[in-house]
């Protein structure tokens, strides 16, 4: 079951909230929505991109979070909590680790894209090589 739409440079991916593992985060995301930025490819993780949302405080702390996000799985971390990192989204399309210029972070484990995969890896490496997209995560 999916819960939104997410559309990367006009590619589109159903996604589904982690409702159960992280209440807060999904409470405090979905007033957000709809959401739109700009996303692009991370420099320290792996295979990711990310959305800087600079000093943001979502009033949220820790909450299902980890370092290694599985390709679909879509994390937010909460940078103010210890100043380390700004507060971001991180989107994984692949092998990722969480990190910074100052090392390993975790982060809000609360989206998930299930199905198409592959077509994600492709817009990621697309992000890569040919630069920023714009992103929006709007109500199905």
């Amino acid at each position: 079951m999916s819960d939104i739409i997410i559309d990367i440079g006009g590619e589109i991916f159903e996604a589904a909230f982690e409702t159960e593992a992280a209440p807060a985060t999904v409470t405090r995301f979905r007033e957000l929505m709809p959401y739109r930025d700009r996303i692009i490819h991370v420099r320290w993780s792996g295979e990711a991109c990310w959305i800087p949302m600079g000093e943001r405080d979502l009033s949220i702390g820790y909450e299902n979070a980890t370092s290694y996000p599985a390709p679909g799985q879509i994390i937010v971390h909460p940078g103010h909590v210890h100043g380390v990192s700004e507060t971001e989204i991180l989107v994984a399309y692949g092998p990722c680790c969480f990190a910074s210029k100052a090392g390993q972070l975790a982060g809000n484990h609360f989206l998930t894209i299930r199905k198409d995969l592959d077509r994600l890896a492709k817009v990621g490496r697309s992000v890569l090589w040919d630069g920023a997209k714009a992103i929006e995560f709007r109500a199905k």
